[in-house]
C-alpha cells in the first residue's frame, strides 16, 4: 500500500460496473490516481463526467498502473485476465473483488505470474456509503501474497474495515453460506409472496419478521440477476446446502400438515438450545430484528 501522503495510479478494468464506480469513487476519496478501464464507450463517457476521471478502451492503460483492480463478472474473467496478461510488468499488484475466489486465483496465478496478486471479496454491495464496519475477505496463498494482505489488512482496518484472511478454498465453502443460501431463501420467498398475491393487502398488516422476509426478499430480487446467477452456480456445494434446506422444509411442513404440536415444539426448542449454546447472545436476536429494521 501506499506510504503516507504518496500517491497510487490504479487502473480499474471494469470500473463502469456497480462496484467498479464504487470503488473509483472509493480511491479517488482517498487520494489515489485513478483509471477506468472498459469496453463500452457510453459508460466511460458517464464516469468520466461523473467523476471527473481518466478513462480508457485498451488494457495498455494499465501498464503505467501501481495496482490493478479486476471488477468483472466471474464468467469473463479468464478472458479479460488473457487480455491484460501482455501489458502487465514484473511486481505489479494485480487485485480482483470477484464473490468466488478459488477460480479466479488460480487464473491470475495461471496468467500474471510476473505480477503480485491478491484475491480479494468486499463483502458488501454498491449500496455501502463508505468501508467503515464492513466485512472484506482477502485469500492470500503465497508468502509475497500474505505480505501484501496484512498491509492492506492494516490500511483497511484504519478505515474502520473488518478484515478477515483465508483460503481462497475457504472463502467459497463460507460464501456458499452467507451469500447463497441467503440469496436462496431470498429468491423462493420472493416467489413465493408474488404467488400469494396478497403483497397488497399484507402491506398495512405486516409486523417486524414479515417485513424483515420482505426486505431480504426484494433487496436479494432487485439486484442483478447476472451476478446471483454466477453465484449460485459458481459457489461450491450449493446444490447440496439447498437440497438439506429443501430437506428440513419438508419435514417442518409435514409437522404443520399433521398439526403435530409435540413434534413442532421438541424441534423448536432443540433449535432455540442449540443456537444459544452456540451464541450467549442468542436471546438478543429479536431486539436485534427492530434494529435492523428502525
Amino acid at each position: 500500500m501506499a506510504r503516507p501522503g504518496e500517491k497510487l495510479k490504479i487502473a480499474i478494468i471494469g470500473g463502469t460496473g456497480k462496484m467498479g464506480r464504487w470503488f473509483a469513487a472509493f480511491l479517488l476519496k482517498e487520494g489515489q490516481e485513478v483509471t477506468v478501464i472498459g469496453r463500452d464507450e457510453r459508460k466511460l463517457l458517464d464516469i468520466r463526467q461523473q467523476l471527473d476521471i481518466e478513462t480508457a478502451t485498451n488494457f495498455a492503460a494499465a501498464a503505467s498502473a501501481d495496482v490493478v483492480l479486476l471488477s468483472v463478472p466471474i464468467e469473463a474473467f479468464e478472458e479479460v485476465v488473457k487480455q491484460l496478461q501482455p501489458h502487465v510488468k514484473p511486481g505489479q499488484v494485480v487485485v480482483d473483488i470477484t464473490s468466488v475466489k478459488t477460480g479466479p486465483v488460480a487464473i491470475m496465478h495461471r496468467y500474471l505470474e510476473r505480477c503480485l496478486v491478491l484475491g480479494t471479496h468486499p463483502v458488501f454491495g454498491p449500496g455501502a456509503r463508505d468501508i467503515k464496519n464492513k466485512n472484506i475477505v482477502l485469500t492470500p496463498t503465497t508468502d509475497g501474497e500474505a505480505a501484501l494482505a496484512q498491509k492492506l489488512k492494516q490500511h483497511l482496518e484504519d478505515r474502520g474495515a473488518r478484515v478477515t484472511l483465508m483460503s481462497p478454498e475457504e472463502h467459497d465453502e463460507d460464501m456458499a453460506v452467507v451469500l447463497g443460501l441467503a440469496h436462496f431463501i431470498g429468491i423462493v420467498s420472493a416467489e413465493t409472496l408474488l404467488n400469494l398475491k396478497k403483497l397488497e393487502s399484507l402491506e398495512g398488516l405486516g409486523g417486524s419478521t414479515y417485513r424483515l422476509l420482505l426486505t431480504l426478499a426484494e433487496s436479494v430480487v432487485s439486484e442483478d440477476p447476472e451476478l446471483y446467477a454466477s453465484l449460485q452456480l459458481n459457489l461450491p456445494g450449493m446444490a447440496q446446502i439447498e437440497e438439506t434446506f429443501q430437506r428440513n422444509t419438508a419435514v417442518w411442513a409435514d409437522i404443520i400438515r399433521n398439526k403435530d404440536r409435540a413434534s413442532f415444539i421438541r424441534k423448536m426448542t432443540a433449535l432455540k438450545s442449540a443456537l444459544e449454546a452456540r451464541d450467549p447472545n442468542f436471546r438478543k436476536a429479536y431486539e436485534n430484528m427492530y434494529r435492523l429494521l428502525e
